[in-house]
């Protein structure tokens, strides 16, 4: 028979979920881990195309479970449509480890200007910037506590504008480099810029059950067979069970969560694989389902004391969505251009780039008069991907191509240059047109309506974006790279979700307290990325994981002692 009482029910296993399921867990609490997918293996990850992009086999299947994207028309009037239709899918890694298990793992640390965004810049006409609750300060140990525990490979280098430390080096070294790298820090020093190493949570070299990086080419969007990525799979929930005081369990759907007349949650009722209703009761609740799921489920957990959803009593819960804004540059080096010996080393596809440029961080420029907030350039390679690599070789610029030139592209594409990207990451503006709510009409394969998204975004992105990109094609230039190319998009990029119940000192204007405990029930946690009130300009995973373990010290003080 299950078990359906523990101290701690954590529902969701990535980023969010895991640093709280392992801290209790080795606490000596009882947990469990309710997770809406399979549970994969190490063994079970294939570097297969097909499987991880083309198909999606580790996303739900979108008849069974859209959800719902409002975007705006030719005249800008919302309409919305089901994500099979509109060619975008806000799911990400459902199985345990969540979409921690097919991160790029290029891992940035937040700055101290990014918890005091509207006080360093002001607010934006149309935008909800706020500041956070806490401090870089306050989170800081909890990021070194990443390191440590996810396993953080890199090298420390000083640099105008780096955060504080409280450690001097990365615990483990930094991954095999590609010599691109050299090639970047040397057109960076040129410019005056200052090229970084790349902080990756990849182990560089086997650790504890853990392997070492394979260097095969295939990283973001692939499972990693080894376990070097820093997946909460592969890195937390393993060490969370052998404690024998966690239990995960696998294909079970969380339909809602119970509260009672005081407001508090009571028990998760979630659907196992056989479709069977079961109930678990907990005295503390984390939800971690990333950020449009997390709003979802609280969203359709009403109660006595939440007739407008779980802790939706201001209004809150979904609002202030947030992405990633920014924008892309790309480039490729001629082998023709490269002498005989440098050349080989060039088609090498295993080892990273990992070489970032945060010189316009902060950005000032006459061009926008008063200092603004800048972001942070990752150079990476191009995706080794075949099929979708041939793919977009099919149409160019004078339509589409095929037979003899397309077959004369294709071999041109693939063997006569190396390819670098450039990715910028920027604030995604906080506003009321980027929220999450429940559809009216579309439910689940289980009956519960999907979530709706609108994915609005603030023009003051597309600015800063193509600001970003732009300094990335200079330095690509500068490097000697032919056919650069450069631009900046609204659209958003799914894998990168923020934002919808931020967390504040206001109950009137935030869901979640400064400890990411719901205002209105106590002993429900949130505790993925919809906490942030804003995003800064740095892929997400890192912060997630360090306030996750923030939130886990939370969930300890307030349970106490160790029941009997």
């Amino acid at each position: 028979m299950l078990r359906d009482e523990f101290d701690v029910c954590v529902i969701g296993s990535g980023a969010g979920g895991g640093p709280v399921a392992f801290s209790l867990a080795q606490a000596g609490y009882s947990v469990v881990v309710l997770e809406k997918g399979p549970w994969f293996q190490d063994k079970d990850f294939f570097k297969d195309e097909i499987a991880c992009c083309r198909r999606s086999e580790y996303k739900p299947d979108l008849r069974e479970e859209p959800q719902m994207v409002e975007r705006q028309d030719v005249n800008d009037k919302w309409e919305a449509r089901s994500t099979r239709e509109a060619g975008i899918n806000f799911w990400n890694g459902n199985c345990v480890g969540g979409s921690s298990n097919f991160m790029s793992g290029y891992f940035h640390r937040l700055k101290p200007v990014d918890f005091r965004l509207k006080s360093s810049f002001g607010n934006l006409p149309g935008a909800n910037i706020v500041d956070w609750p806490i401090s870089y300060e306050d989170l800081e140990p909890y990021y070194t506590k990443v390191e440590q525990e996810v396993g953080v490979s890199g090298r420390v280098v000083s640099h105008p504008g780096a955060e504080p430390r409280s450690t001097a080096a990365f615990p483990f070294p930094p991954t095999n480099e590609h010599p691109i790298a050299k090639r970047i820090d040397v057109a960076c020093e040129k410019m005056g810029v200052h090229s970084i190493p790349t902080p990756r949570a990849i182990l560089s070299q086997p650790h504890a059950e853990r392997g070492g990086c394979s260097y095969s080419g295939y990283c973001g969007s692939y499972g990693c067979a080894t376990g070097a990525k820093g997946s909460s799979r592969a890195a937390l929930l393993g060490r969370a069970v052998a404690t024998g005081n966690c239990v995960i369990r696998p294909h079970a759907m969380v339909s809602h969560l119970t509260s009672d007349a005081k407001g508090r949650v009571t028990q998760a009722t979630y659907f196992d694989q056989t479709g069977k209703e079961v109930h678990v009761r907990a005295r503390v609740f984390a939800v971690a389902c990333q950020a449009i799921e997390s709003a979802r489920l609280l969203l359709r957990s009403t109660g006595p004391r939440h007739r407008q959803g779980l802790a939706n009593g201001s209004g809150q819960v979904g609002r202030n969505l947030l992405f990633s804004g920014g924008g892309a540059a790309s480039g490729s080096l001629p082998y023709a251009e490269m002498d005989a010996e440098q050349a080989p080393s060039y088609r090498q596809i295993g080892p990273f780039i990992n070489r970032s440029l945060q010189s316009w961080y902060v950005i000032d420029d006459p061009v926008f008069g008063e200092p603004v907030k800048g972001g942070t350039l990752d150079f990476i390679h191009r995706s080794p991907a075949p099929i979708a690599r041939a793919t977009r070789q099919v149409e160019s610029r004078q339509g589409f191509v095929w037979g003899k030139p397309l077959k004369r592209q294709l071999e041109t594409h693939f063997s006569e240059s190396a390819y670098v990207k450039v990715e910028a990451f920027c604030d995604w503006v906080p506003h009321d047109n980027s929220f999450v709510g429940l559809d009216p009409v579309v439910k689940d394969k289980w009956g519960s309506p999907v979530a709706r998204v609108r994915a609005g975004f603030h023009m003051h992105n597309l600015q800063i974006g193509w600001y970003l990109a732009a300094k990335g094609a200079e330095v690509l230039e500068k490097m000697g790279a032919r056919e650069v190319l450069s631009f900046a998009s609204g659209s958003p990029p799914a894998n990168l979700q923020a934002g919808g119940c931020r967390f504040g000192n206001d109950p009137a204007h935030s869901v979640l307290d400064p400890d990411c405990r719901a205002h209105e029930a106590e002993n429900l946690f949130v505790s993925d990325g919809s906490f942030m009130p804003t995003g800064g300009s740095v892929p997400y995973t890192w912060t997630i994981y360090a306030n996750a373990f923030r939130v886990a010290d939370k969930i300890k003080s307030q349970l106490g002692p160790i029941l009997a």
